[in-house]
């Protein structure tokens, strides 16, 4: 099972990414999606997470400015960032629960003016 991320890059504060991440190989079937996020020195967190029937969770800190979505067809979860704030800056996963866990090599978001 392969993960591809995509969609990080240098914005400004107050600036919008929106993040793919696509899973493909030998998949069963995957009942969770999600990104997490890991900043220089800190932990890994949980960003979001969204199950196959559409169920969203979110991190306090991102709750109203990000929003996660997938489409089951295409075995992606998008997550869809506006009003980034320079603390939002991090290295950020994909990971799907399917027969088994999986994360991706992680996209790099910068805020910065």
């Amino acid at each position: 099972v392969l993960l591809q991320a995509s969609g990080g890059g240098l914005v400004q504060p107050g600036g919008s990414l929106r993040l793919s991440c696509a899973a493909s190989g030998s998949i069963f079937s995957i009942y969770v999606m999600g990104w997490y996020r890991q900043a220089p020195g800190n932990q890994r967190e949980l960003v979001a997470t969204i199950t196959s029937d559409g169920k969203t969770n979110y991190a306090n800190f991102v709750r109203g400015r990000f929003t996660i979505s997938r489409d089951n067809a295409k075995n992606t979860v998008y997550l869809q960032m506006n009003s980034l704030k320079s603390e939002d800056t991090a290295v950020y996963y994909c990971y799907i629960q399917s027969q088994y866990g999986y994360w991706g090599q992680g996209t790099l978001v910068t805020v910065s003016s």
